[in-house]
């Protein structure tokens, strides 16, 4: 108990004595630190005021060594929610919205990439058998990528408008089947069944087609007492 009212009470102390610049917020927390190093961290609160017929907006979150982190929230001048945005390592990551005073205008989704190791990996189709994917490590090119699903909505209404899939950068064709570890599975579950099935003996046939639909039958085991 002493150390965490230690933790409460010197905690912000600690960080302005990290920070070379900074403001006090309307709550008493640090804002826009610049440490030693020149880096910005900690909470910012970012106001840009209008100029030459673009909006004014402000905007607020997390920086960590000069690179945002986490969500930020950006506003527009009367103080309404303009956008969300998820970043990591500085650039765009998961899912973004956007919206207009009426409503939700877009939601987008990103996949940032580790400055310090640049590689994923992707799940790749059997270019023999289409029902089997390979696990293959690529290197990513560009510091952040569309990657997931996109939605463009009618504000007025709330509905969905336009839907956009993209994989690593690439738009994907919505008429062509794109296979995932699990769709793979199942589909290769099916094809063994069916094999199964057609080299089932006549008898063994004839009592599952007799049986089928029921919830429970019995099977002779050789067990006294049957």
């Amino acid at each position: 108990m002493k150390w965490l009212l230690f933790l409460l009470v010197f905690a912000p102390t600690w960080a302005i004595g990290q920070c070379k610049v900074y403001r006090i917020g309307a709550k008493g927390d640090t804002l826009n630190c610049v440490d030693k190093q020149d880096h910005k961290q900690g909470k910012w609160v970012v106001h840009v005021d209008a100029l030459r017929g673009e909006p004014g907006y402000e905007e607020e979150g997390v920086y960590r060594n000069d690179k945002k982190e986490g969500v930020w929230r950006c506003y527009n001048l009367n103080g309404d929610i303009i956008a969300l945005e998820s970043y990591r390592w500085g650039n765009k990551d998961g899912v973004s919205r956007y919206f207009t005073i009426q409503g939700l205008l877009r939601e987008e989704s990103w996949k940032a990439t580790n400055p310090e190791n640049p590689y994923d990996t992707i799940e790749v189709p059997d270019p023999i058998d289409p029902y089997k994917v390979q696990m293959k490590v690529i290197k990513v090119e560009g510091s952040t990528v569309k990657h997931g699903r996109w939605q463009f909505y009618d504000p007025s209404s709330g509905m969905v408008a336009k839907t956009e899939n993209y994989f690593l950068g690439t738009l994907e064709d919505p008429n062509k089947k794109y296979l995932s570890a699990n769709t793979a599975s199942d589909s290769a579950m099916q094809i063994r069944k069916k094999l199964s099935d057609e080299n089932k003996p006549k008898e063994v046939a004839d009592f599952d087609k007799k049986n089928s639909g029921k919830k429970k039958y019995k099977v002779r085991e050789g067990r006294v007492g049957y």
